[in-house]
């Protein structure tokens, strides 16, 4: 570590950039120092995006008909997948989920910088998640792709939802985090370095942008974080409406 000046193990939770690499480009004749965020296969899954509080999805219940002791026992239920059996047992009592904004509004803001319908495509994605079986990335925005909730204009076979939540992936991995202002600059500006379980380390390099890209979606998924630390998951009532909160997280699968 000392001759490599490396002075911790981790880099700060605020930046994607783990370890800065001086390339140098033979096309060009030039040197760059690049940084590039290193995901590990070794051990436990990376994550990709954090969960937080930050990350939360508000949606309005509508057409709930419960009683007072049946929404209390929807609450309290306790089972290993409670927070999609809470969802199932809202559904079963006439529920239905309505997007209605993000907790955060820096989030929200970042998620419209990239794509202003950017929170409704993942407000589905979460939604999706929740209420079926399906997990990886891929598979969940398949689904919505063929729902077509957005409405988009399908007739010339554009794959709008597989393009942002693509883009998504990408600002995510190399730059944007839920919590801070997203201006567009990534921070790791050479792309990532993958050591597999064998210890090979592979690249994926910035400059090969639609491999990076296709390698992210086909290696996310999505999973249910903490629901009592980042508070989400419990039916709640606000001007006698019903409201339940989602949680985001992506991790390497």
């Amino acid at each position: 570590m000392t001759s490599i000046n490396c002075q911790t193990l981790k880099a700060k939770s605020t930046s994607k950039s783990d370890i800065r690499i001086v390339i140098h480009d033979q096309k060009i004749n030039q040197r760059a120092e690049l940084g590039f965020s290193i995901k590990s296969q070794v051990g436990n899954d990376s994550t990709i995006l954090n969960a937080g509080k930050t990350t939360n999805f508000i949606y309005q219940v509508l057409g709930l008909k419960a009683t007072a002791r049946e929404l209390k026992a929807i609450n309290e239920i306790e089972t290993k997948s409670k927070i999609k059996d809470r969802v199932k047992a809202i559904k079963k009592q006439g529920g239905k989920f309505k997007f209605i904004a993000l907790e955060n509004n820096i989030f929200k803001n970042n998620l419209v910088l990239i794509d202003s319908l950017l929170p409704n495509i993942l407000a589905e994605i979460i939604k999706t998640f929740y209420s079926t079986a399906l997990s990886s990335t891929k598979d969940l925005t398949d689904s919505i792709n063929k729902l077509n909730p957005l409405d988009y204009d399908t007739q010339f076979a554009h794959t709008f939802y597989d393009y942002k939540v693509k883009r998504f992936l990408t600002d995510v991995a190399l730059g944007m985090t839920p919590s801070k202002v997203w201006t567009g600059v990534y921070d790791a500006t050479g792309g990532y370095l993958i050591v597999k379980e064998n210890g090979e380390v592979l690249c994926y390099h910035i400059y090969n942008r639609n491999q990076f890209e296709d390698y992210l979606f086909a290696n996310t998924k999505l999973e249910t974080a903490s629901s009592c630390r980042h508070e989400f998951g419990k039916l709640y009532e606000d001007n006698e409406q019903y409201y339940f909160k989602l949680n985001l997280q992506i991790r390497f699968k």
